[in-house]
């Protein structure tokens, strides 16, 4: 078998979603390792897409905008690569049989379907799409054991948890998962200060470089929801065995507690190339393209209990897998469309967990659901939000 430069088994990758903040440092790994980059997708950004076709030379590309293909497919016709496009594309590239690890971080609903078929596939899933989990749930946890298939977290927190899992004899040993979060930009604001806070305040994330759809929900604390629902699927844990700390460094990522009270934590300088390298790498270790932690230029290290009364998206999403079916799904479609007129001066900050709350509490009870049933709630609730600002 071919080797990379570190003497490993040579991974070959289908990223999709490469021209966002995940995708541009997954591609940082692959270059310091020798990665073989097989298939890269992206929406629209034509010009970024470019530069990394001509650098890492995949065999398939897939943009999402028809015309953006084509403008794609005329820029890098010297070159040996196929162009596809839309949703029927970006499946293709998840389940190409050149590759053997589908590293899924695109943003949004439309990720849930390419890992479905990824999974089929038998290919090894490097998960930075939240919502895959968080609307798909147990769809996708059945498909991955049914099929052998291993799904590692890309997510900061849950490859943090998942890596301090890793000392663990058994599951049984665990007591409960504490994750953490930064708090975001309006830490200790009250729900009075945030009445009139613009899309441009809440995009100032203090410690992480995001796109704007995540920087928004970590604002809300949406973010925080949303990892809780994603953790219960990972590490099918009870819902009362998830906590959520709020740790403004982002050094500690996450920590498990040992039925002992003993607790291991993944510490690290906060950049996502860490855990993008875990899922790629593991089970080994290797050299990283990421500055060493060092624990004398923080200082200190603090830890707050998060502000439920304030951040109401917490409860939102804490609720919806409470009640469990297509609840989750419903409150992220719901805040998919929340975020969109937020960010296009459409609605106020706090409209946002009051109208992702409504559309959750308007999903329907049906917990034997289907991919169609997921697709249609989604589609639901994003029709609720809309209609609810008119």
């Amino acid at each position: 078998m071919e080797k990379n430069i570190y003497g490993d088994i040579m991974k070959n990758i289908s990223l999709l979603g490469s021209t966002g903040s995940i995708g541009t440092q997954s591609l940082d790994v692959c270059r310091m390792h020798g990665y073989a980059v097989k298939c890269l997708t992206a929406n629209s950004r034509v010009d970024i897409i470019e530069n990394q076709v001509r650098e890492f030379k995949p065999e398939l590309v897939c943009m999402m905008n028809e015309r953006s293909a084509k403008e794609l497919k005329d820029k890098i016709s010297d070159t040996n690569t196929r162009v596809v496009a839309g949703l029927d594309g970006l499946i293709e590239c998840a389940t190409y049989d050149g590759a053997d690890t589908v590293l899924n971080s695109v943003v949004g609903m439309v990720g849930l379907q390419p890992t479905l078929e990824a999974i089929k596939a038998k290919k090894t899933i490097a998960l930075a799409n939240k919502e895959t989990l968080v609307a798909g749930g147990h769809l996708v946890t059945n498909l991955a054991k049914e099929m052998g298939v291993d799904i590692l977290p890309v997510d900061s927190e849950h490859s943090a948890i998942f890596q301090a899992m890793q000392g663990s004899p058994n599951k049984k040993a665990i007591k409960k998962i504490i994750l953490t979060a930064s708090g975001g930009p309006f830490f200790n604001k009250t729900l009075d200060e945030l009445e009139n806070v613009t899309a441009a305040d809440a995009l100032k994330h203090p410690n992480w470089d995001m796109g704007a759809k995540i920087t928004i929900d970590s604002a809300t604390m949406m973010n925080k929801g949303l990892e809780f629902i994603e953790a219960k699927w990972l590490f099918d844990m009870p819902n009362e065995d998830i906590e959520i700390v709020v740790h403004r460094e982002s050094v500690v990522h996450s920590a498990i507690v040992y039925q002992d009270n003993s607790m291991i934590a993944q510490l690290g300088v906060p950049d996502m190339r860490i855990p993008i390298q875990y899922a790629l790498t593991y089970p080994e270790r290797e050299p990283s393209p990421v500055n060493e932690l060092s624990l004398t230029d923080y200082g200190k290290l603090t830890f707050f209990e998060p502000d439920y009364d304030t951040f109401k998206c917490i409860n939102v999403c804490k609720n919806a897998i409470e009640m469990g079916g297509l609840h989750p799904a419903a409150a992220n479609g719901a805040n998919e469309e929340s975020v969109r007129l937020f960010l296009d001066g459409k609605i106020k900050f706090k409209d946002i967990a009051y109208l992702n709350n409504e559309a959750m509490l308007n999903a329907g009870d049906k917990t034997d659901f289907t991919l169609q049933d997921v697709l249609n709630a989604d589609r639901k609730a994003r029709n609720y939000v809309i209609e609810a600002v008119k």
